[in-house]
Formats: structure tokens, sequence, C-alpha cells
């Protein structure tokens, strides 16, 4: 078995609560994003994943609880800080639309640079590899505004891994992509976690999830139903709690991870 640290883990959340205006998003969730492995965040849409990862990072008020990235109390972090250990893709991440690719990746440099400082050979390297790795080193001189959604994706993901923080935070990163690209994008992911990275992913394809993240929180409602290993959460009780009886969920020997499939009306749902 093997022991986990405290410098092992990059973000602990304890008993969080969030509330916007007379409504609770979130409470009394509790995680921890480890070293090295791909935590992934599901549920329907409205169970707060959103809300959560913004929370973690700051950019909502906690009504209760607290934040620790590398052990240290978030509030304590200033904003440079912050983003030398967190990178962050939101779900729907802004730029002008006139601004060229390769401008918004290098920005992930920035919290590298000091006062006045201008990026070196180095942090131009960084953004080239950045862009490679994420698949978009050849729209470098596209601007934004002429990117398709999944083209964009690729591009702030880019911008993130350009930070180099050891904590990434991606709120749907393979939304508008296709299957292929998918596949290629978690394979980055679990890449980046096999070199000691930690990632706290949201993810809508509870197959997807199971298949590539080491293991998972499952909400509902702002709170958590359960979370563990993909197979402990990925059952046809905790699936048919949350989502209904219109998925099945398929343990294929020949497969890794369950796999959930929509169910016709009719078909009686999970077996």
């Amino acid at each position: 078995m093997t022991t986990t640290t405290s410098t092992d883990t990059l973000l602990r959340l304890r008993d969080l609560e969030v509330r916007i205006g007379d409504a609770s998003i979130v409470r009394g969730v509790s995680l921890d994003v480890r070293r090295g492995e791909v935590l992934g965040l599901i549920g329907p849409n409205g169970a707060g994943k959103s809300t959560l990862l913004r929370a973690a990072t700051g950019l909502l008020p906690l009504t209760h609880g607290t934040v620790e990235v590398a052990g240290a109390p978030l509030t304590q972090l200033d904003r440079r800080a912050r983003a030398q250990a967190i990178a962050v893709v939101q779900q729907l991440p802004e730029a002008p639309p006139t601004m060229r690719l390769a401008e918004l990746v290098l920005l992930g440099r920035n919290p590298h640079l000091g006062l006045l400082a201008r990026e070196s050979a180095h942090d131009y390297a960084v953004a080239q590899d950045s862009m490679e790795r994420a698949g978009c080193a050849d729209l470098a001189d596209r601007m934004l505004g002429t990117l398709s959604g999944g083209q964009r994706r690729r591009a702030f993901i880019a911008r993130a891994l350009a930070q180099e923080a050891p904590l990434l935070l991606l709120d749907e990163p393979t939304a508008n992509l296709d299957v292929q690209a998918q596949c290629e994008i978690f394979e980055l992911i679990r890449a980046l976690a096999a070199n000691g990275a930690g990632v706290l992913v949201v993810v809508h394809d509870l197959t997807l999830a199971a298949t590539y993240c080491d293991r998972l929180v499952l909400l509902a409602a702002g709170s958590v139903v359960a979370q563990g290993a993909p197979h402990e959460v990925v059952t046809s009780a905790n699936v048919a709690r949350v989502y209904g009886d219109r998925v099945t969920v398929i343990n294929d020997p020949s497969h890794a991870a369950p796999i959930v499939v929509p169910a016709r009306a009719g078909d009686g749902g999970n077996p």
C-alpha cells in the first residue's frame, strides 16, 4: 500500500460550501488531488462541478470550508503564486478574437516573468512545446476568432501547459472535440500526471472519465454522492440514483473500466 504524505497532496478541499444568493450550490464537499493522479469530477448538469472548480481557485468566495494548495491556505497565496501553482482551463474561456493563438499560449509564461521582464528564448520554447503537445502548433498564426470550438479548446489547454504549474484544473477540456481528439487530450492529461502533475478534471462523458481517471468524485445537487476508484463510483446503483433509469452501466471484462450507454425507453434501464 502506498502511503500518501502531505507533500503528495497538491489540492485539499475540506467541507466546502458555496452559496450564490439564497441558493446553496456546493455543500459539504471534501476531496484531495494528489501528485501523479487524475481525479475526475462527474455529475449531471447543475451538480455544482464548475462552481467547485471556481471556488477551488478563489474565483468564488466560500461560505464555509477551506482550500489548501500544496499545504498552504489558498488565502495566503497572492495572485502570482496562485498562477505558478495552478493552471486553469475554464469551461468557456475568453480572449480577444484578433489575438493569435501563439500569443495566447505565451501568456501562460506571465507568472514566471519578473516585473517589466520580456519573454526569453526559454519562454518561447516552452510555449512552442505546449502547442505541440496540445496539438495546435499548426494553428499558431491563426487568430482565435477564426478557430472552431475544438481548436480554441486546444489553444487554452496549451496556455495552461505553458504555465508549467504542478496542479491543473480543467473544466470539460474535451468539449467540442471529436472522439479521436478526446482520447488524445486525455492521453496528454495522463502523461502530465505520470510526470508528477495533479489534475482535477470535469468530465461529462462517464465512460471517458472511468477510462482515463484514477479516481472519481460523483456530485449531485452540490453534494458528493460517491468517490473512489472508477469501478466503485460508476455503478448501476449510483448512476440510477443520479441520472435516472435512462442509462445503463456495462461491466465488460474486455474493458478495464465501466461502460455507460443510453437506454432506450422500454429497455428497462439499469439491470
